[in-house]
């Protein structure tokens, strides 16, 4: 970060005008932006890429013949989350969508996170690192493993007062979805046979299984 940019919450950044395209996720701010052809995508990418100072910024961007979707985060050793810099990048992406008269659908971001359980964390780390080619987290080393090229989904892992019955231990998802999706999201998975297991801290998370008992978070930045 600059001396010019600052942290900011998520609750500070959807209280900014301009920016309605965007939700705050796990791993930033993500808006998806439908186009119509492949060569939308690119031409809306290459504007994109114009932006000042934008390779520095390292923007998550996928791109596809029906839309593309980009991710803003910051990371660094001290700080891995949203500043005052995604909010101007934000803003001058939305721009440049208006002027090629492309129109973000908000509903349709999300993101997912892997969640390991064990008494000793310390002591399963070193194994998933390994597996999946894995690096600490700059801000969080002994919480969280990341792909640094953002293709893999993070994985944080959680201490567990005691392991499973027969010693195992645990793992699900958390399936981060935007504040004004997540009800809607938790009724459908009700619906579909699931059964509501934890939801004291909700609207950041409720935590969901399925009949067999597998175990996922739908969870919001909201109130975080």
């Amino acid at each position: 970060m600059t001396e010019s940019t600052r942290r900011i919450t998520p609750d500070d950044f959807h209280a900014t005008d301009g920016l309605s395209d965007w939700r705050v996720l796990s791993e930033g701010a993500c808006a998806l932006f439908r186009t119509e052809t492949l060569a939308d995508s690119v031409r809306f990418v290459e504007d994109i890429s114009a932006i000042p100072g934008i390779d520095s910024d390292r923007p998550a961007i996928d791109l596809r013949s029906d839309g593309v979707t980009v991710r803003l985060v910051t990371m660094t050793r001290e700080h891995y989350g949203l500043t005052t810099r995604e909010v101007e990048l934000a803003r001058a992406i939305s721009t440049i969508a208006q002027s090629q008269g492309l129109v973000a659908d908000p509903s349709a971001v999300q993101t997912f996170l892997v969640v390991p359980g064990a008494p000793d964390t310390a002591e399963i780390m070193p194994f998933w690192r390994a597996v999946l080619g894995y690096d600490p987290r700059p801000d969080s080393p002994e919480e969280d493993l990341v792909d640094l090229q953002s293709i893999g989904p993070p994985f944080w892992f959680e201490p567990m007062q005691e392991s499973r019955p027969g010693g195992e231990g645990a793992i699900h998802v958390a399936v981060w979805v935007p504040y004004d999706q997540a009800e809607a999201r938790v009724a459908e998975a009700l619906a579909a046979g699931g059964r509501l297991v934890y939801d004291k801290h909700a609207p950041a998370w409720w935590t969901l299984a399925d009949p067999a008992g597998n175990e996922a978070d739908i969870a919001t930045t909201k109130g975080r």
